[in-house]
């Protein structure tokens, strides 16, 4: 290919110093090609938000010039963010393989996203050239099938992009391609991202087959239903809890509308096989006995409103725990969500279930993601020049950047970046180039308007400090209404109520003579009755003052 004077840039809008929103681009003068669009979900010190996402303004600032969204597979923390991106710019085409496709359709007619979007489905084969890009594919194992590793090469060198992966030699579905791999790497490539997640971890990841063995041997054991709680995502091991199920002769009901989706989907294509006559609605389970049922739900992190945490909760009109059940938490705990998961752990076991986690004693998850022995097989087989580790929270990061230069990577070449921060590449030599915003942005609900940091600070110390609520109505430079105080988060007095109601009178009566408009009236007032609240009980509640002017 031609050399070009034109600088190529790579950078992260999300997955850097952070586990998921993965959304990367390769930018050169005239062309942007977006790799993954996923969002992260919120840990527990963000109430209220539903999403986080990127900060698209860099791709919005230069629209002209994307020409398209690939896709590696269909994981949420790589498609999640689609709805959102398409609401905030024009996408021309998105290459996806055929599963992640099928997701993303879903997604976008779940989220009634109207913008128009080609999707078009692409397998190992494929070469796509989009603009001075031509971009190529190579299929990895991971925890969902149709997942693939990309590699582009642009006017100034080749970068290759892993996906999510990990090397199991006896995977549940379809093999990684090492040789293709192996063969991308002996043609030269300039740069590699590669994926992070488990670089603290020594040696190999367990095979997806390895949990086969306890999934089985729980089956063999328990005396009454079985819940298995995973992510609705991960296929490979809902496959092996169906073949389980169904050679032990149990009935599968299926809990939670993402684990519905996905299940319908995956059996569409053949990735999960199980007879009709084997599926039971959640309304006649109770038809059955206890040893004949198998559940399949969502709420393996502990989310408040996911199925198991319904169920567990006795919200769920057709299910409740009872004692006999074996509880299964298939999944390992994402960053931030170990609390929510002791929670419903221990709300299950007092109703009498029998629990079970991954341990060493028990294989109940095998991680996606490869350990710090398949990285260096990943880093050897493609032999990158220059290395920039992706998809990890900042120690990982770290981590696989040094892994690399155990393997004959110059620690010069290796690059630890923070979404914004750019590589600047030119006839196959990379240095760092400049850097923009990039903050993550809040998303409650399913629109694209964020989440204040404001807001996120008032909900905050709503949750740690209580709320207080002042109402009041004035007429004339003169109160009318006595002030209407609620108070919601701590333990209060009569007494406590009765001085925030003469705080209040007071505030207003002198900022009435001082002819203060409304809004400064109920400055005034919350600034005052924080100020009381904190020398009375050292609490710093979100107060929220409305005085009304009354005709």
């Amino acid at each position: 290919m031609a050399i070009s004077s034109e600088p190529v840039y790579i950078y992260a809008l999300g997955g850097l110093c952070e586990v998921g929103k993965n959304t990367y681009c390769i930018e050169n003068e005239k062309n942007i090609i977006v790799i993954d669009a996923g969002v992260r979900f919120p840990e527990a010190n963000l109430p209220g938000v539903n999403y986080v996402i990127p900060d698209y303004t860099r791709l919005k600032n230069n629209q002209r010039k994307i020409k398209a969204l690939f896709i590696t597979h269909g994981h949420e923390d790589h498609i999640g963010g689609i709805p959102f991106l398409l609401q905030t710019l024009y996408i021309p085409v998105i290459y996806a393989p055929k599963l992640a496709a099928a997701l993303i359709k879903h997604k976008l007619d779940d989220m009634r996203i109207k913008t128009p979007v080609e999707i078009i489905v692409y397998d190992e084969d494929d070469v796509i050239s989009c603009g001075d890009f031509t971009v190529s594919f190579f299929h990895v194992t991971h925890s969902i099938p149709d997942s693939y590793g990309i590699c582009v090469d642009t006017p100034q060198g080749r970068v290759v992009h892993t996906g999510d992966f990990k090397i199991d030699l006896t995977p549940v579905g379809e093999n990684i391609n090492l040789s293709k791999i192996a063969m991308i790497g002996s043609s030269g490539v300039d740069l590699l991202l590669s994926d992070s997640t488990n670089a603290e971890i020594e040696g190999y990841t367990p095979s997806e087959k390895n949990v086969y063995q306890s999934i089985y041997d729980i089956f063999d054991t328990a005396i009454g239903r079985i819940l298995f709680s995973t992510f609705s995502s991960n296929i490979s091991r809902i496959q092996q809890i169906v073949q389980a199920a169904i050679e032990h002769d149990r009935y599968i009901t299926v809990i939670g509308r993402s684990m519905e989706t996905v299940i319908n989907i995956a059996r569409d294509f053949g990735y999960i096989k199980v007879p009709d006559r084997y599926i039971v609605p959640v309304s006649d389970i109770n038809q059955y006995k206890p040893n004949q049922i198998c559940v399949l739900c969502t709420g393996s992190q502990g989310e408040p409103m996911a199925a198991l945490s319904k169920i567990a909760n006795g919200d769920n009109p057709h299910m409740r725990i009872n004692p006999g059940d074996t509880v299964v938490f298939s999944s390992s705990a994402i960053p931030g969500n170990g609390v929510l998961i002791d929670r419903v752990v221990n709300k299950i076991a007092h109703q009498g279930a029998n629990v079970l986690t991954n341990t060493i004693l028990k294989d109940v998850h095998s991680s996606g993601h490869p350990s710090k022995q398949e990285l260096r097989l990943m880093l050897r087989l493609v032999k990158p020049k220059y290395f920039m580790p992706i998809h990890g929270d900042y120690r990982m990061l770290k981590i696989h950047g040094e892994i690399a230069t155990t393997v004959g990577v110059d620690p010069k070449n290796v690059f630890v970046l923070k979404n914004g921060e750019t590589l600047q590449m030119i006839n196959h030599r990379i240095v760092e180039g400049n850097s923009f915003p990039a903050d993550p942005i809040y998303i409650d609900g399913k629109n694209i308007g964020a989440v204040s940091q404001f807001t996120l600070q008032e909900r905050e110390e709503m949750k740690n400090d209580g709320y207080i609520n002042v109402v009041l109505a004035i007429n004339n430079n003169k109160v009318v209404v006595s002030p209407e105080i609620i108070v919601k988060g701590f333990i209060y007095s009569d007494a406590f109520i009765s001085s925030i109601k003469e705080i209040a009178d007071k505030v207003t009566l002198l900022t009435i003579k001082e002819k203060m408009n409304t809004e400064e009236i109920e400055h005034n007032l919350r600034r005052e009755i924080r100020n009381y609240v904190y020398r009375k009980v050292e609490r710093k509640p979100t107060v929220v003052v409305s005085v009304l002017e009354k005709c």
